[in-house]
């Protein structure tokens, strides 16, 4: 697999867990990160995900990864920065971190592969595209996400 193989597969593990989102969210293409043998790819989310929700979105991401075959490698249980870490039967780490300020920041790490060039990443963001430039924090309000209710069990 040459590193460009790998980083459209990087693209369909976010395309596909992006689409289990509901009600969707607005997200932006993060930085692409070229090592020797290895790249990632990262997008952040747009759209406010209150404290309230946090739980949530992190639970349907990770039932998503566990449905896809997908083995929990890590989690980080603080309430500033929680994160949860997962790896692909195929060898890709992928990560799903809330920033210091509540913005979900997704990552999909491949393994060692034969280094090519990456072309950018093809996906349509929802909202505007911040790539190669600093992404402001989540300014999209959602009546779902955003609400500061705790959903009722």
């Amino acid at each position: 697999m040459t590193m460009q193989e790998a980083a459209e597969h990087a693209d369909e593990i976010l395309d596909r867990t992006f689409d289990v989102v509901e009600p969707a969210v607005h997200w932006t293409h993060g930085q692409t990160i070229e090592g020797s043998c290895d790249m990632s790819r990262r997008r952040a989310v747009m759209t406010i995900v209150s404290p309230q929700r946090r739980g949530n979105f992190i639970g349907v991401v990770e039932r998503h990864w566990k449905k896809e075959g997908f083995r929990q490698t890590g989690v980080s249980r603080s309430t500033k920065s929680p994160a949860t870490y997962f790896q692909t039967p195929d060898g890709f780490n992928v990560r799903l971190l809330v920033g210091s300020n509540g913005q979900m920041f997704f990552k999909v790490a491949t393994p060692c592969v034969e280094k090519s060039s990456v072309a950018p990443p093809k996906s349509e963001t929802v909202g505007p595209n911040y790539a190669g430039g600093p992404i402001p924090d989540p300014d999209v309000k959602s009546k779902f996400w955003s609400d500061t209710k705790p959903i009722p069990s």
